[in-house]
C-alpha cells in the first residue's frame, strides 16, 4: 500500500483534523500537503458541485505530484438563502478566502431572519485520485445539520465554525474540541467513510 498520500490543501485546520483521524483509526500513511510541493498548480474551482470541485483539485495535484491525492470541497448550505453560499462558501465575500468577511456577509444576508428559520447544513465531499487512474476515483460525502447563530461563538475552528450551531451538542463548531467536532461534523462523517474505504481502495494499485 502507498506510504505517502497528498492532501491537496493549504488549510492547516483541515490537515490537523485529517491527521488526527488517521492516527485514531491506525491508518499508517504520511500525509503531505501542497506546502510540501515545489510550486504546486493553483486550481480554479469552477465546478457546479462539491464533487466536481474536489475532482478538479484531486486530478490536478495527483498528476503534478505523482502521489495518491485526497481533495475535498466543503460548503455551507443555508435554507433561507436557497442553499447559498454552497460551492461559493470559501469565496462568498470575494476571491480572497477571508473567513471574517465571509462570516460578516452571511450575517448581513440573514439580517432579520428569525432563529427558527436559520437552519443550515454543512456538506463535505472527499475525492481520492491515483495518477493515471482518474476513472477509479474514490468519492465519499458527509453532512451535518445545524443553524446559523446571530453572532460568533467560540475561539477554535475556521471558516463558518463560530456561527454554525449544532443543537445536539449545544455548541458551535468553534466551541468544540477537534475530537468532538470530528465525531459529528460533515468532514468528520466524510472522513469516517473515507477511512473505511481507503485501505481497500489503495490495494488495487499495489
Amino acid at each position: 500500500m502507498a506510504k505517502e498520500i497528498l492532501f491537496a490543501t493549504n488549510n492547516q485546520g483541515k490537515v490537523r483534523e485529517l491527521k488526527e483521524a488517521f492516527k485514531t483509526a491506525g491508518v499508517d500513511l504520511d500525509i503531505k500537503t501542497n506546502s510540501d510541493l515545489d510550486n504546486p498548480p493553483h486550481v480554479a474551482e469552477t465546478g457546479k458541485t462539491f464533487e466536481a470541485n474536489a475532482k478538479l483539485k484531486a486530478h490536478a495535484l495527483a498528476e503534478y505530484s505523482g502521489l495518491a491525492t485526497i481533495a475535498d470541497d466543503s460548503g455551507l448550505m443555508v435554507d433561507a438563502l436557497d442553499g447559498a453560499p454552497g460551492v461559493r462558501s470559501a469565496r462568498y465575500a470575494g476571491e480572497a478566502h477571508n473567513d471574517a468577511h465571509n462570516n460578516a456577509k452571511l450575517l448581513a444576508e440573514l439580517g432579520g431572519v428569525p432563529e427558527e428559520k436559520r437552519t443550515a447544513k454543512f456538506n463535505t465531499t472527499i475525492v481520492v485520485s491515483m495518477p493515471d487512474h482518474f476513472d477509479q476515483d474514490l468519492v465519499v460525502s458527509g453532512q451535518c445539520e445545524g443553524r446559523i447563530m446571530p453572532g460568533p461563538r467560540g475561539e477554535d475552528g475556521f471558516g463558518y465554525d463560530p456561527l454554525f450551531y449544532v443543537p445536539e451538542k449545544g455548541k458551535t463548531f468553534a466551541q468544540m474540541t477537534i475530537d468532538e467536532k470530528n465525531e459529528i461534523s460533515h468532514r468528520g462523517r466524510a472522513i469516517e467513510k473515507l477511512l473505511k474505504e481507503l485501505p481497500a481502495w489503495l490495494t488495487q494499485f499495489d
